[in-house]
């Protein structure tokens, strides 16, 4: 039985409990056959000292997403997904509301995995542009 796009992403957001991502308070909200997106909100929580995204929280998003993305797409009966290198370019400051990132393949090996993250503002402005390697390793039984 094939589950729908619901059931996904709510087993995806319940898997991020008591994680990083449910700390950063990061929601999976769409994904297709080659991308992903997730959310995550500006405030507080998430500002440097002088009340803006810290740069730090906006790769925390998009190592997420991109992992989340290999993780989705690559076959984890049999493998095991890691982030080995992330690289931003932070573009525009955000102070409050919501930041995207959606994930997009790359690269789509059977070892490595490259992928593009660009992270939108609420208005579509490009907040930043990372890059994300990640690498499958077999699970050992």
């Amino acid at each position: 039985m094939q589950l729908s796009k619901k059931d996904v992403l709510e087993q995806a957001n319940k898997a991020c409990k008591n994680t990083l991502m449910e700390t950063l308070n990061i929601e999976i909200t769409d994904f297709g056959d080659d991308f992903l997106v997730a959310r995550m909100p500006v405030n507080s929580r998430v500002h440097q000292p002088d009340g803006v995204l810290h740069g730090g929280a906006t790769v925390a998003l998009a190592e997420s997403v991109g992992s989340f993305a290999s993780h989705i797409f690559m076959d984890t009966e049999k493998f095991f997904i890691r982030g080995i290198e992330i690289t931003a370019n932070h573009l525009k400051s955000v102070k409050e509301g919501f930041v995207y990132a959606k994930a997009t393949f790359l690269h789509k090996g059977r070892t490595t995995q490259l992928l593009d993250i660009r992270v939108t503002d609420e208005a579509d402005n490009l907040i930043s542009i990372c890059k994300l390697s990640t690498i499958s390793l077999p699970k050992n039984k």
